[in-house]
């Protein structure tokens, strides 16, 4: 009988460890939405996927194609209650109001005890940090405004040198567009329009002109000989586009770079990620430049993961312990070598990551380069209506009186 008493306690202890260890895997499952679906980005997101993982937990993988898409998608299920993990955003003004309708947790707990305050650099602390508390992680910084080249099309086309002004650049397609090669690859959509815009304001133009608008909003600085020159250059890039550009896929235009076909790509550095993945090395089969010149603008943006209110210990658990994989040493350096970006630590072994990375990183160390990416300095409606002012004039033949006008109009919306 004594026996019996044993084996039965003994089995209701195996029992008990089993379920005990089965709600210790579903604490830590956590579906986590994002758009990362071109080869580089869905090899990056595995190294997240993995991080959790070996950590103990679950990763249910929830990708929507399109960065528009998929937040509608998160905030439509955030709002409808029925909220993912985890929702991937931009490092921006996209989430502030979920935020203020209180629909986010704060993972402050993480935040304090990995030491963001000192760690993160001040436009990124500004983006994810909201009346005192932390609502997002991020995973990475992205700087949207590199030139990415083939070595191969600048060699055929006799280019010796990386362009270090704005004419210089002017030049060097030039002898693209004689050589035979697409000079300018660009997928015509909305967003690559915009980001080929901002970045030739901020590099061309010049910070303060960039903050004049962005910032500031400031009507008059639109109207300012420079500004306008910003205009009729920024226009000036089409006539070295294909004629294959308009609705292309960008990196579908990454992959003109990769190949040959086209020299020059102003594009973020998840463009870098899918020259990794065509196992392209940096310095060798292509090159890379923030901008020009030795203290050309860095404009910081990335992506951040924000995790949706519930009361649920097991989901806050989730979130908790995703905010910490994603965000540790050996993660940020995984997933940024495969993103393109670079991490968002800066006690990472920068040895280990290529010469457009070594590069990015060496420039975080001098702040007075750092801007804030327009998404982070104007409301989502404001910078819908910059985005649809400046596609509207790149596609049609509108003056750069024109285009002055309406873009007063939309940074007073």
């Amino acid at each position: 009988m004594q026996q019996h008493t044993r084996t039965v306690l003994a089995l209701a202890a195996t029992a008990l460890a089993v379920l005990a260890g089965s709600n210790a895997h579903a604490q830590a499952k956590a579906e986590v939405m994002h758009w990362w679906t071109s080869g580089g980005e869905s090899a990056a997101v595995q190294e997240l996927a993995g991080a959790f993982t070996k950590s103990g937990g679950v990763w249910v993988d929830s990708a929507v194609a399109g960065g528009e898409n998929a937040r509608a998608a998160a905030i439509n299920r955030i709002v409808g209650g029925n909220p993912p993990t985890a929702a991937m955003f931009n490092t921006s003004q996209q989430y502030l109001d979920i935020i203020k309708e209180g629909m986010l947790n704060d993972i402050d707990a993480v935040a304090a005890k990995e030491g963001w305050d000192k760690m993160l650099p001040a436009p990124i602390i500004n983006s994810i940090k909201v009346n005192g508390h932390y609502y997002a992680a991020p995973v990475n910084i992205h700087m949207p405004s590199w030139f990415w080249y083939s070595k191969a099309a600048f060699a055929k086309a006799g280019i010796a040198a990386e362009p270090k002004t704005p004419d210089e650049m002017f030049a060097a397609l030039d002898k693209l567009k004689a050589a035979g090669l697409i000079p300018l690859a660009l997928g015509g959509q909305g967003w690559q329009e915009v980001i080929t815009f901002y970045s030739w304001l901020a590099q061309a133009g010049g910070a303060d002109l960039y903050l004049k608008f962005y910032k500031d909003r400031d009507a008059a600085t639109v109207n300012s000989p420079a500004f306008r020159k910003v205009l009729a250059d920024f226009k000036r890039l089409k006539s070295y586009t294909d004629a294959g550009s308009p609705g292309r896929n960008w990196n579908d235009s990454t992959s003109l770079v990769i190949t040959g076909k086209a020299g020059v790509q102003i594009m973020g550095d998840w463009a870098k990620g899918e020259f990794a993945n065509a196992k392209q090395v940096a310095g060798k089969d292509f090159g890379c430049f923030p901008g020009f010149g030795a203290k050309s603008p860095y404009i910081l943006a990335g992506d951040v993961f924000v995790f949706p209110r519930t009361k649920d210990p097991a989901a806050i658990k989730a979130q908790q312990q995703l905010a910490t994989s994603m965000t540790s040493a050996a993660t940020q350096v995984a997933f940024n070598n495969k993103k393109g970006s670079i991490p968002i630590r800066t006690d990472v072994d920068s040895s280990k990551m290529d010469l457009c990375a070594q590069t990015g990183l060496a420039i975080m160390k001098d702040t007075s380069r750092h801007l804030a990416n327009p998404d982070a300095l104007l409301p989502p409606d404001v910078m819908g209506s910059v985005q649809d002012v400046i596609s509207k004039y790149w596609n049609n033949n509108q003056s750069v009186d024109d285009v002055v006008k309406a873009l007063q109009n939309a940074i007073k919306s």
